[in-house]
């Protein structure tokens, strides 16, 4: 294997780590405003997999394993993007009031 291969998997693994130990500590009444912070992330992540599915869809620029790998982006994306805006929108549902209901 080779030094640039070895150097990035310790970079992810150890960005992994931190990741999970950051998101770990995060109150939950701040997971809504995360997740919306995460979610515009996610939609310059979605344009940026878009971007790179149709450079390498063309004949001679890359292969297939580049367009599959470019389409499970902008799958994946696209899934979290969704999934972040419906739990979103669920949350900030508990916080209207309801008719017939006095404060």
């Amino acid at each position: 294997m080779s030094e640039v291969f070895i150097s990035g998997i310790v970079v992810f693994v150890l960005a992994a780590f931190v990741g999970l130990e950051v998101i770990a500590k995060v109150p939950p009444t701040l997971h809504t405003p995360l997740m919306s912070g995460a979610n515009a992330i996610s939609g310059i992540t979605l344009v940026g997999a878009i971007i790179v599915a149709a450079a390498t869809g063309g004949a001679g620029t890359g292969g297939t394993l580049a367009t599959v790998l470019g389409f499970l982006a902008v799958t994946a994306a696209t899934i979290n993007v969704v999934g972040g805006f419906l739990v979103t929108d669920r949350m900030l549902e508990m916080f209207k009031k309801k008719p017939g209901r006095q404060p």
